[in-house]
């Protein structure tokens, strides 16, 4: 299960930003989890409730934002939602189609007490 590796990387990522704040502490991380990552969102929830569970970061929440696979014609410019995998345009049958969101895995927001 990668996604606990990923989870970890976040959590440093984490400690990195509070490094910065001192006397700050984070609440809230947001991710952005697209369809072609390869992360298994629900396994990614349990790895980071996992590693937060009784941790200094509890009761750190985790938001999961997750983007579908869009895409982009080059030659008439529509853009539409990939389904069932298929990446040729819908409108002109051009093959050669550009992805313009599916493939993220990022943090996207953090809330901050800095109180």
């Amino acid at each position: 299960m990668h996604e606990l590796s990923i989870a970890t990387a976040m959590l440093d990522q984490l400690e990195d930003e509070l490094a910065k704040r001192p006397g700050a502490r984070i609440t809230k991380v947001g991710v952005k989890i697209g369809e072609l990552s390869g992360v298994d969102p629900e396994a990614l929830r349990f790895g980071f409730e996992a590693l937060v569970k009784g941790s200094h970061w509890d009761p750190l929440a985790l938001e999961i934002e997750y983007i579908r696979r869009r895409q982009k014609c080059p030659r008439c410019q529509h853009e539409w939602t990939v389904e069932h995998w298929s990446t040729e345009c819908p409108e002109c049958s051009d093959m050669e189609t550009l992805t313009l969101a599916g493939d993220e895995l990022q943090i996207a927001f953090l809330e901050v007490d800095e109180t």
